[in-house]
C-alpha cells in the first residue's frame, strides 16, 4: 500500500469540497497545506537492503551530497533539528556525516557501532570503522549510528559494488566502511530526544509525548492518561 503516502501529500478534490460546503475552513487550510509541496517518488522494487534501496536513488540524486533519514528514527529537537545540525557539520567539513548517540554499554549489540577519534569540534568525530551489531565485550564505543545521514555522491559508485551481507541484502554499512577509508567521514553526536518507532515501546512513547507537546491535546491528553493512573 505505498501509494497511501503519496496520496496523503496529494490534494483530494472530494475531501476538500466536503470540508468547504461544511464551512470547516481551518480543516480545509490544514489540508490544503499538507498537498502545497513537491515530492518525488523512487520505488525500491525489491526488499534488497538499505544499501540496494539508497541505490536506487542514484539517478536523482545525481552527484549532490544527500541526506538519509529513516523512517523508524524520529528525533525531537524544536530549536535545532537534527538534520539541519549535520547539514551544519558537513557544511564545515565537506565529509560524509553519520547521525549518532551515545547509547548505554548493555544497548551496544542493538546498532551499529562507530569506531572512531576525537576531533577538535565538540560532539564530531573522526570515523574509522564501523561494527554492525557488535557483543558488548567487542564493541569499540558506545557511539551509535541513528537513522540520520549526509552522504557524498561517491557513496553510489561503492554500493553498485557492494556484495550482498548480513541477511543477504545490500548493507549501506558496508559501503560506508569502504567509503570511510577512501575519504573524510564524521560523526556527528546530535543533540535531541530519539524515538525508536519501529519498537513497542518507543512508538507509544513517541505517540504520548508528541501530543503532551501540542497545545490543543496538551490538557485533555494529559487529564486522561491522570485518570488512567489514577
Amino acid at each position: 500500500n505505498k501509494r497511501s503516502i503519496e496520496d496523503h501529500f496529494d490534494y483530494s478534490p472530494e475531501l476538500e469540497q466536503n470540508l468547504r460546503e461544511h464551512g470547516k475552513d481551518d480543516l480545509l487550510a490544514m489540508v490544503r497545506d499538507i498537498g502545497n509541496i513537491n515530492l518525488h517518488y523512487i520505488r525500491q522494487k525489491e526488499p534488497k537492503g538499505l544499501g540496494h534501496a539508497i541505490l536506487c536513488a542514484k539517478a536523482f540524486v545525481g552527484n549532490e551530497p544527500f541526506a538519509v533519514l529513516l523512517g523508524d528514527d524520529v528525533v525531537y529537537n524544536d530549536e535545532y533539528p537534527c538534520l539541519k545540525q549535520l547539514m551544519d557539520v558537513y557544511n564545515n567539513t565537506g565529509a560524509s556525516v553519520l547521525g549518532c548517540q551515545t547509547v548505554p554499554q548493555e544497548k551496544v549489540s542493538s546498532y551499529g557501532i562507530v569506531a572512531s577519534e576525537a576531533t577538535d569540534a565538540e560532539r564530531i568525530y573522526k570515523v574509522n570503522d564501523m561494527v554492525e551489531k557488535p557483543a558488548v565485550e567487542e564493541a569499540p564505543s558506545r557511539l551509535a549510528v541513528l537513522g540520520r545521514y549526509v552522504i557524498t555522491p561517491e557513496i553510489f559508485s561503492i554500493l553498485e559494488h557492494t556484495e550482498p551481507g548480513r541477511g543477504g541484502e545490500i548493507q549501506l554499512t558496508d559501503a560506508l566502511k569502504v567509503l570511510a577509508k577512501e575519504q573524510a567521514m564524521y560523526a556527528y553526536d546530535f543533540v535531541g530526544r530519539r524515538y525508536d518507532v519501529g519498537d513497542k515501546q518507543g512508538y507509544l512513547e513517541a505517540t504520548v509525548e508528541y501530543a503532551l507537546r501540542r497545545p490543543d491535546l496538551k490538557d485533555k491528553f494529559l487529564e486522561y492518561l491522570k485518570g488512567i493512573v489514577e
